[in-house]
Parts: C-alpha cells; sequence; structure tokens
C-alpha cells in the first residue's frame, strides 16, 4: 500500500454503501483518522476490521492532529481519513488536513463513495443542468437570510445541508428571501431506515413539515430550485447602453455598458446591433 493520506468516503447510513476499494483501504491503513472514533469502530467492527488504529481528527484538534499524521506518513505509514458519514472535508472536518500534508509534500489519495448531496439531487427531479452546493447555511437567522439574498438570483438548483433542530426556521428564511413560487425538495434521512423525499413549493413546505413531528427529524439535504431566467437585458442596463450609443461607436459603447452594468458583452453586443443597426 502507497505510504499517503486516504481520504475515504463512508457509508452516510446503509453501512452497505460503502466501495471493496474504501474496505481495502480501511483493512491496510496503518492509522484511521476519525471525526468519532466511537461510530468509526461500529463501522470497522461491522466488517470485521480491527478498530485498535483510531486516532481522533475533528474540528476541535484537526490541526494538532495533522502534526501527528504529517509524523507518521514521514515515517512511511499510510493513513486513512474518515469522517462520521459521507465524504470527509465536504462540509466536515478534513480540509485543513488534507491542505497540512498536501503541503508537507505528501500524496493525498481520495477513495470515493457516497455522498448526501448528490444522492438527493440524484432522486428530486429537478431538471436544471447546473447546482450549487452550498452546504451548512449560518446558524442566526440574520446572517442565514444574507447569505439567502447573495444567492437569490442564482438560476441553478441551491443544494443545502440542515439540522433537524434549525429545519423549521432555515424553511422559513428560504420562503421569506426567495418567495412561495420556487420547488424546494426536502430529502431527510437518505439512505436511512425511515429515508423521505418530498417536494413542494415553498410557500407548501412548512405546512408539510408542520404536519407530522416526524417530518422535522433526521439529516437534511434541502434542494430549492433557482431564480427563473430574466428574457432579454434588465431596463437600466437598456437606459445605458442607448445612452452609450446616442454619442459613441457601437463597439466603444458596448465595451462601456459592460464595465459600468456587469452585463455579459455577447448579450449587450447583440442589442446594440438591434438598437443601432450597421
Amino acid at each position: 500500500m502507497e505510504c499517503a493520506l486516504y481520504v475515504v468516503a463512508t457509508p452516510i447510513g446503509n453501512l452497505r454503501d460503502i466501495s471493496l476499494r474504501a474496505l481495502d483501504v480501511l483493512t491496510s491503513a496503518g492509522v484511521i483518522a476519525a471525526e468519532d472514533t466511537r461510530n468509526t469502530a461500529h463501522l470497522l467492527t461491522h466488517y470485521g476490521i480491527a478498530a485498535n488504529r483510531l486516532l481522533a481528527l475533528h474540528q476541535h484538534n484537526e490541526r494538532g492532529a495533522a502534526e501527528k499524521i504529517i509524523a507518521l506518513l514521514a515515517q512511511g505509514q499510510p493513513v486513512a481519513l474518515v469522517s462520521d458519514a459521507g465524504t470527509p472535508a465536504v462540509s466536515d472536518p478534513g480540509a485543513l488536513l488534507v491542505e497540512a500534508v498536501r503541503a508537507a509534500g505528501h500524496r493525498v489519495i481520495p477513495i470515493p463513495g457516497a455522498n448526501a448531496a448528490l444522492a438527493a439531487l440524484s432522486a428530486a427531479g429537478l431538471p436544471a443542468p447546473h447546482f450549487l452546493f452550498y452546504g451548512f447555511l449560518p446558524n442566526k437567522s440574520a446572517a442565514r437570510c444574507r447569505a439567502l439574498q447573495d444567492l437569490a438570483a442564482l438560476s441553478c438548483v441551491l443544494v443545502f445541508y440542515e439540522a433537524p433542530h434549525r429545519i423549521l426556521e432555515c424553511v422559513a428564511d428560504l420562503q421569506a428571501v426567495f418567495g412561495g413560487e420556487r420547488q424546494i425538495v426536502l430529502a431527510r434521512e437518505i439512505t436511512k431506515l425511515f429515508e423521505s423525499i418530498h417536494r413542494c413549493t415553498l410557500a407548501e413546505a412548512m405546512d408539510w413539515l408542520n404536519a407530522d413531528a416526524n417530518h422535522q427529524r433526521g439529516e437534511f439535504v434541502l434542494l430549492v430550485s433557482g431564480a427563473a431566467e430574466k428574457e432579454g437585458l434588465d431596463a437600466e442596463v437598456e437606459r445605458v447602453l442607448a445612452l452609450l450609443l446616442k454619442d459613441l461607436p457601437l463597439k466603444q459603447a458596448v465595451q462601456l455598458a459592460v464595465q459600468i452594468t456587469g452585463a455579459g458583452k455577447n448579450e449587450l453586443y447583440q442589442r446594440a446591433l438591434e438598437i443601432k443597426p450597421g
């Protein structure tokens, strides 16, 4: 086994959602760095893998643990990194470790596997060709709303993680910022016994959550449809372009309009040709 840091994806619920390659790495690695050693010990025991090589690495000790792991790699010991569920360093501890290991000149090898965001997206039926994975929104409502306002104009599907104790206030803020017409998919307990995937409008989401206390339980992936794409140029952009075209050659007017408004050059150029042919 090559001496490297192996970033190993583990199941997000169903223990059978682990790859053969991941099991090989966990069996062979000299040390397994785990977000919660108790959770990982349960997984290892399930697959008959010795759990006596565990090292704790979580958000409170990541920098210190990184120094130990780099020392182990320098001694020729391969190390596997796992989180409680899913892929390490994606809305979970691990990114600081990976950065430090790479800076120290050691190889980092990803071992892909289960991912809650992609699993939920695949079953959501939202046909947009692009998505933005945001992860966890801020805990406080004011900060959360500011973050959502920055995302409000994006036309791609927005993907968030949320904890059960914040789900009601998070969905309330989503509706307040985005309005009630957008589609939301509430995917909870993905791959687990009580998995549910519910799609509705943001206006209907609170009623669904409150209809049954069980709807508020478990870890959530929230997928929200993007903003409707506007047809044509914004009225203010049109006004700026028209004013510039009165006194400037077409090419120069378009260049200045791009700088002033931030609108796309190609779209402005086509509109300029319509306003000022030739």
